[in-house]
Protein backbone atom coordinates (compact mmCIF):
# COMPACT_ATOMS: atom_id res chain seq x y z
CA UNK A 1 0.00 0.00 0.00
CA UNK A 2 1.18 3.47 -1.43
CA UNK A 3 1.67 5.73 1.82
CA UNK A 4 -0.45 8.45 2.40
CA UNK A 5 1.74 12.08 1.38
CA UNK A 6 1.06 13.35 4.96
CA UNK A 7 2.34 11.21 8.22
CA UNK A 8 2.57 11.65 11.55
CA UNK A 9 3.92 9.68 14.37
CA UNK A 10 4.71 9.85 18.42
CA UNK A 11 7.19 8.11 19.94
CA UNK A 12 5.81 5.90 22.82
CA UNK A 13 7.66 6.04 26.21
CA UNK A 14 6.38 3.33 28.72
CA UNK A 15 6.73 5.45 31.76
CA UNK A 16 5.31 8.55 32.32
CA UNK A 17 6.74 11.50 34.61
CA UNK A 18 3.13 11.41 37.30
CA UNK A 19 4.45 15.15 38.91
CA UNK A 20 4.28 16.98 35.24
CA UNK A 21 0.78 14.70 34.40
CA UNK A 22 -0.66 15.88 37.71
CA UNK A 23 0.18 20.02 36.64
CA UNK A 24 -0.30 19.42 32.97
CA UNK A 25 -2.79 21.81 32.38
CA UNK A 26 -1.18 24.58 34.19
CA UNK A 27 2.31 23.96 32.72
CA UNK A 28 0.85 24.32 29.36
CA UNK A 29 -0.96 27.34 29.58
CA UNK A 30 2.90 29.78 28.58
CA UNK A 31 3.85 27.39 25.45
CA UNK A 32 -0.13 27.46 24.50
CA UNK A 33 0.04 31.54 24.87
CA UNK A 34 3.22 31.34 22.61
CA UNK A 35 0.68 29.56 19.93
CA UNK A 36 -1.94 31.78 20.36
CA UNK A 37 0.78 35.24 19.32
CA UNK A 38 1.27 32.94 16.40
CA UNK A 39 -1.99 31.81 15.28
CA UNK A 40 -3.45 34.87 15.89
CA UNK A 41 -1.34 38.24 16.26
CA UNK A 42 -2.86 41.43 16.56
CA UNK A 43 -1.71 45.02 16.50
CA UNK A 44 -3.26 48.19 17.31
CA UNK A 45 -2.80 50.88 14.90
CA UNK A 46 -1.71 54.55 16.32
CA UNK A 47 -5.35 56.17 15.38
CA UNK A 48 -7.53 53.50 16.01
CA UNK A 49 -9.47 53.70 19.03
CA UNK A 50 -7.37 52.17 22.14
CA UNK A 51 -10.05 50.72 23.43
CA UNK A 52 -10.99 47.95 20.79
CA UNK A 53 -7.94 48.29 18.63
CA UNK A 54 -7.58 47.53 15.29
CA UNK A 55 -6.32 44.46 13.54
CA UNK A 56 -3.82 45.13 10.97
CA UNK A 57 -2.23 41.86 10.04
CA UNK A 58 -2.85 38.29 10.89
CA UNK A 59 -0.12 35.50 11.92
CA UNK A 60 -0.54 31.84 11.48
CA UNK A 61 -1.39 29.33 8.74
CA UNK A 62 -1.03 30.36 5.05
CA UNK A 63 -4.55 29.09 3.78
CA UNK A 64 -6.32 32.05 1.38
CA UNK A 65 -3.17 33.51 0.17
CA UNK A 66 -2.36 29.61 -1.08
CA UNK A 67 -5.71 29.05 -2.67
CA UNK A 68 -5.56 32.23 -4.71
CA UNK A 69 -2.02 30.98 -6.02
CA UNK A 70 -2.92 27.37 -6.75
CA UNK A 71 -6.12 28.78 -8.51
CA UNK A 72 -4.55 31.86 -10.64
CA UNK A 73 -1.05 30.91 -10.99
CA UNK A 74 -0.84 26.72 -10.07
CA UNK A 75 2.00 27.69 -7.61
CA UNK A 76 2.68 26.89 -4.07
CA UNK A 77 5.23 29.30 -2.63
CA UNK A 78 7.84 26.85 -0.64
CA UNK A 79 8.13 29.33 2.02
CA UNK A 80 4.65 29.40 2.73
CA UNK A 81 4.74 25.45 2.60
CA UNK A 82 8.28 25.41 5.09
CA UNK A 83 6.03 27.96 7.80
CA UNK A 84 3.09 26.01 7.60
CA UNK A 85 4.78 22.71 7.89
CA UNK A 86 7.02 23.83 11.11
CA UNK A 87 3.69 25.83 12.87
CA UNK A 88 1.93 22.36 12.44
CA UNK A 89 4.77 20.73 13.77
CA UNK A 90 4.92 23.44 16.48
CA UNK A 91 1.42 22.88 17.55
CA UNK A 92 1.04 19.06 17.60
CA UNK A 93 4.07 18.84 19.80
CA UNK A 94 1.89 21.18 22.35
CA UNK A 95 -1.19 18.66 21.88
CA UNK A 96 0.93 15.49 22.40
CA UNK A 97 2.10 16.90 25.56
CA UNK A 98 -1.71 18.28 26.21
CA UNK A 99 -2.84 15.20 25.78
CA UNK A 100 -0.39 13.25 27.56
CA UNK A 101 1.32 11.51 24.87
CA UNK A 102 4.87 12.91 25.97
CA UNK A 103 6.63 14.31 29.08
CA UNK A 104 9.19 16.78 28.08
CA UNK A 105 8.01 20.31 27.42
CA UNK A 106 7.27 21.00 23.64
CA UNK A 107 10.19 23.04 22.19
CA UNK A 108 9.53 26.11 19.50
CA UNK A 109 11.70 24.94 16.72
CA UNK A 110 13.17 20.83 17.41
CA UNK A 111 11.30 17.79 16.47
CA UNK A 112 11.50 16.12 19.91
CA UNK A 113 9.44 12.81 19.20
CA UNK A 114 6.42 14.24 17.23
CA UNK A 115 7.66 13.13 13.87
CA UNK A 116 5.73 14.78 11.13
CA UNK A 117 6.66 14.55 7.51
CA UNK A 118 4.80 16.27 4.43
CA UNK A 119 5.51 16.08 0.81
CA UNK A 120 5.84 19.14 -0.87
CA UNK A 121 3.76 19.57 -3.85
CA UNK A 122 4.38 20.47 -7.17
CA UNK A 123 1.40 22.24 -7.98
CA UNK A 124 1.44 22.77 -11.82
CA UNK A 125 1.57 18.86 -11.95
CA UNK A 126 0.31 17.54 -8.96
CA UNK A 127 -2.61 19.90 -7.97
CA UNK A 128 -6.00 20.34 -9.24
CA UNK A 129 -6.20 24.31 -9.68
CA UNK A 130 -10.10 23.95 -9.38
CA UNK A 131 -10.24 21.34 -6.65
CA UNK A 132 -9.51 23.94 -3.35
CA UNK A 133 -12.60 25.71 -3.92
CA UNK A 134 -14.70 22.15 -3.13
CA UNK A 135 -12.35 20.70 -0.59
CA UNK A 136 -13.66 22.14 2.50
CA UNK A 137 -16.94 20.49 0.80
CA UNK A 138 -15.56 17.09 0.41
CA UNK A 139 -14.24 16.43 3.92
CA UNK A 140 -17.54 16.81 5.71
CA UNK A 141 -17.92 13.46 6.63
CA UNK A 142 -14.38 13.74 7.64
CA UNK A 143 -15.52 16.21 9.76
CA UNK A 144 -18.53 14.80 11.36
CA UNK A 145 -16.15 11.71 12.03
CA UNK A 146 -13.80 13.49 14.00
CA UNK A 147 -16.21 15.31 16.11
CA UNK A 148 -17.10 11.86 17.64
CA UNK A 149 -13.48 10.55 17.58
CA UNK A 150 -12.35 14.02 19.46
CA UNK A 151 -15.09 13.62 21.93
CA UNK A 152 -13.33 9.81 22.54
CA UNK A 153 -10.19 11.45 22.58
CA UNK A 154 -10.95 13.90 25.61
CA UNK A 155 -12.64 10.81 27.65
CA UNK A 156 -9.52 8.43 26.92
CA UNK A 157 -7.86 11.31 28.15
CA UNK A 158 -9.08 11.85 31.51
CA UNK A 159 -9.11 8.16 31.95
CA UNK A 160 -5.36 8.15 30.89
CA UNK A 161 -4.39 11.28 33.61
CA UNK A 162 -5.72 8.81 36.06
CA UNK A 163 -4.04 5.43 35.32
CA UNK A 164 -0.58 7.24 34.90
CA UNK A 165 -1.37 8.93 38.14
CA UNK A 166 -2.18 5.15 39.76
CA UNK A 167 0.19 3.48 37.59
CA UNK A 168 2.99 5.65 35.56
CA UNK A 169 2.53 4.50 32.23
CA UNK A 170 -0.03 5.77 29.77
CA UNK A 171 -1.77 2.41 28.29
CA UNK A 172 -0.34 1.29 24.75
CA UNK A 173 -3.70 1.28 23.33
CA UNK A 174 -5.00 4.41 24.29
CA UNK A 175 -1.96 6.24 23.17
CA UNK A 176 -2.44 5.00 19.96
CA UNK A 177 -5.99 5.89 19.66
CA UNK A 178 -5.03 9.40 20.47
CA UNK A 179 -2.33 9.43 18.09
CA UNK A 180 -4.34 8.18 15.43
CA UNK A 181 -6.95 10.71 15.77
CA UNK A 182 -4.39 13.32 15.62
CA UNK A 183 -3.01 11.43 12.50
CA UNK A 184 -6.58 11.26 10.89
CA UNK A 185 -7.16 15.16 11.75
CA UNK A 186 -3.73 16.12 10.24
CA UNK A 187 -4.70 14.15 6.86
CA UNK A 188 -8.06 16.15 6.63
CA UNK A 189 -6.39 19.49 7.49
CA UNK A 190 -3.38 19.56 4.76
CA UNK A 191 -6.21 17.98 1.99
CA UNK A 192 -8.81 21.22 2.83
CA UNK A 193 -6.56 23.99 5.11
CA UNK A 194 -2.58 23.26 3.50
CA UNK A 195 -4.16 22.22 0.05
CA UNK A 196 -0.45 19.85 -0.48
CA UNK A 197 -2.49 17.34 -1.69
CA UNK A 198 -4.99 16.23 -3.95
CA UNK A 199 -5.07 12.77 -2.44
CA UNK A 200 -8.30 12.17 -0.37
CA UNK A 201 -7.68 11.68 3.18
CA UNK A 202 -8.09 8.22 3.89
CA UNK A 203 -10.96 7.11 6.79
CA UNK A 204 -8.79 4.91 9.15
CA UNK A 205 -6.44 6.24 12.61
CA UNK A 206 -2.97 4.14 11.34
CA UNK A 207 -0.65 4.55 8.86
Amino acid sequence: MRKYPVQLDVDYNPKSNRTTVLFRLILVIPILIVLGFLVNGHVASEDANPERGQNLYTIGFVVLPTLLMILFRRKYPRWWFDWNLELIRFSNRISAYFFLLRDEYPSTDEEQAVHIQISYPNAAEDLNRWLPLVKWFLVLPHIVLLAFLWAAVLLWTILAWIVVLLDGSYPRTMFDFVVGVHRWSLRVGAYAMLMVTDVYPPFRLND
